[in-house]
């Protein structure tokens, strides 16, 4: 499919040398920017955990724990640390209150010292060991393990690593500063104790352009373009219960081959997306924002947008209306060893690098799973991204102060 009328930006000459006179007035307008943003903060108390629909800010780290205890109230007080904690972290706070004991091996690690809330939300979840797990019903909490809360299929081409999948417990932090993610994930794990052991842990980022547009991904392509038409009916479980309010969160580790989509030519990296690459429209179209318009045909009567293409196998539209809120974030890795699974089945150290693909919805088998089933037999971009870890979680609702995250589920049981 041709790219004509779809070209990159060019700079020229005169403004580069604009650029350049500006540069002082910029960094400095960049210096306040970088102060009201760490400045501000995403509320912690509410009838929904925040970072599920929140604005999606620019840095990610998340990690999954398996629970090292068979005590139900050990699990309930790591829940109250948690959140205690979450709360103070995300108002720009240190997890020993002013006038605390910082000597005590429980106080603040202090690297996120000076960085302030920059919009930092921590988000909870549960995974189906919480349950039940080798057939053990440790905590008494299996008949209250949601139905929604499945075991994921393994799908066509999933190459899942026993390491980096699954877990008991899932924290993600979300926030505009690299260091204060990961600042908040390590207390969680000091939190932990000896009541969790960290299973696995990943790092993410989001580079958006600063007019507000939609980002773009490692392919180079623009990434969040789609949204549920609907984005509370799509994500809140509104059944009764102890999730009423919650929401189930699918997270994968999606590894691409950037070394072969590279070598692609642009043409079948489009028909491949069913998107053109710099503006981001549906094939054949020029605004990003334009309906697909899957049923449009060329002059031959084959469709525009290819069967196979990514943007076609993954529209409501396509599978039965089921929706998602993506919130997904790139990642990179340095290099690792790889064997390509397509010609020309190249081996030897490629960069791991790739997109933490993170969706929510009020029922995983009606999106998630509906959704990939397809896409995983049928989708052109098989042929350059590896799923190689991830998880189910189903996040409960918000909390007021005085509760713990997931304090209704304990309560039922």
């Amino acid at each position: 499919m041709s790219s004509a009328g779809d070209d990159p930006p060019r700079s020229s000459r005169r403004g580069l040398l604009a650029a350049a006179g500006g540069l002082v007035v910029a960094r400095g307008a960049r210096a306040a920017r970088g102060a009201d943003r760490g400045a501000k903060t995403e509320a912690f108390w509410g009838s929904h955990q925040a970072g599920i629909v929140t604005p999606q800010q620019s840095q990610c780290y998340m990690a999954a724990f398996d629970l090292a205890t068979d005590r139900r109230a050990e699990v309930i007080a790591l829940l109250r640390r948690w959140t205690r904690a979450a709360a103070r972290l995300t108002e720009g706070g240190a997890m020993v209150p002013p006038g605390g004991s910082t000597d005590a091996p429980g106080g603040d690690s202090g690297e996120a010292t000076g960085l302030g809330p920059a919009r930092l939300t921590i988000t909870f979840g549960f995974g189906a060991g919480l349950f039940i797990k080798d057939g053990t019903d440790r905590y008494g909490l299996a008949a209250l393990r949601p139905a929604a809360l499945v075991d994921l299929p393994r799908f066509n081409g999933d190459q899942l690593v026993a390491g980096r999948t699954g877990g008991d417990l899932w924290v993600q932090a979300c926030a505009e500063d690299p260091q204060l993610v990961f600042h908040a994930v390590r207390q969680m794990t000091r939190l932990a104790e000896d009541s969790a052991e960290l299973r696995w842990a990943q790092a993410g980022f989001l580079s958006a352009p600063g007019d507000g547009s939609t980002p773009r991904n490692l392919m180079g392509f623009k990434d969040g373009t789609q949204r549920p038409a609907d984005v509370n009916k799509a994500v809140w479980v509104r059944e009764p219960g102890w999730m009423r309010a919650g929401s189930y969160v699918v997270v994968r580790r999606i590894r691409m081959a950037l070394e072969h989509w590279d070598r692609t030519k642009l043409s079948f990296q489009e028909e491949t997306m069913g998107r053109h690459k710099y503006s981001g429209a549906p094939l054949g179209l020029r605004g990003e924002f334009e309906p697909l318009g899957l049923d449009r045909n060329d002059v031959d009567g084959n469709p525009i947008i290819a069967e196979g293409a990514h943007v076609r196998l993954g529209n409501a539209q396509a599978n039965g209306a089921a929706d998602i809120l993506r919130r997904g974030y790139s990642y990179n890795e340095g290099v690792n060893f790889t064997a390509e699974r397509w010609p020309p089945w190249r081996q030897g150290m490629e960069l791991d690098a790739g997109l933490l693909f993170v969706c929510y919805q009020n029922d995983p088998r009606a999106g998630f799973v509906r959704i990939f089933e397809k896409m995983a037999k049928f989708d052109m971009l098989n042929q350059y991204v590896t799923h190689t870890g991830g998880g189910l979680f189903a996040c409960p609702g918000g909390a007021v102060e005085g509760e713990f995250i997931g304090q209704a589920l304990f309560e039922r049981a």
